[in-house]
């Protein structure tokens, strides 16, 4: 199967309250995305509404046609938002409020009472779930005992070696993947992955079941194109 690409419009909606109004459209962008042939739409609310705000949330899922896929860390607010919408997928990220994008994946050893209570709650309103998380052989084994569905892997330190030594930047993540498929958990992955290095990434790591991608993709649509950027990277994932 295809690996799934999964977009994140939080730089669409960055760009619309630099300036205030509706420009550009949220709402509109995330269709035209999927007519282009994204197969899932990801959304990162935060508690400061600094790019993606809750009403865009409420907007979005009624319209969507394709997964819907929500991250966050899991409060009361991003709790009570995500049973309410019931998207298809909640990715839980460990990042507090003040930070500025994601840059760490969960101790699931350290907060597995707390990752299990959450996750339980998700998946008895039947979402799928995801732990965002590091390359960790010890966190990957002990995430499956959370409950979770899935586990996407943070790519930062790929993307970051990916120029440098693609092989060596790419060894812990093969591990990392063979692990997860061992113990039985999905495979997601996402941050900082683009059209200069996500083929050599989705051709080695065995299970991918899907990305997500929205920094570098936003950014390259402003030279190519947002259709003509979205087929490029769907080219990529072809096998």
């Amino acid at each position: 199967m295809m690996t799934k690409l999964s977009v994140n419009i939080n730089k669409i909606a960055t760009l619309r309250n630099a300036r205030g109004g509706n420009m550009p459209n949220v709402l509109q962008a995330a269709l035209d995305l999927e007519r282009f042939g994204a197969q899932g739409i990801t959304v990162h609310p935060r508690p400061d509404e600094r790019h993606i705000r809750y009403q865009d949330v409420y907007d979005l899922k009624p319209a969507l046609s394709t997964e819907f896929n929500i991250e966050g860390y899991p409060n009361k607010a991003f709790l009570d938002l995500v049973l309410e919408i019931l998207p298809a997928q909640v990715t839980l990220v460990p990042d507090p409020p003040e930070v500025l994008t994601s840059n760490a994946g969960w101790d699931t050893i350290k907060h597995q009472a707390f990752l299990t209570d959450v996750i339980g709650r998700l998946k008895a309103a039947g979402i799928r779930t995801s732990i965002f998380i590091e390359t960790d052989e010890k966190m990957i084994r002990n995430a499956i005992k959370t409950g979770a569905d899935r586990v996407e892997l943070y790519t930062e330190s790929y993307a970051s070696n990916y120029l440098i030594n693609k092989e060596e930047a790419i060894k812990p993540f093969v591990e990392a993947a063979i692990v997860a498929n061992e113990v039985g958990l999905g495979l997601n992955a996402g941050h900082d992955l683009s059209l200069e290095n996500l083929k050599y990434f989705a051709d080695h790591i065995p299970g991918l079941l899907e990305v997500s991608i929205g920094h570098a993709l936003i950014s390259e649509a402003l030279y190519l194109g947002l259709e003509n950027t979205v087929q490029l990277y769907l080219n990529k994932l072809r096998k």
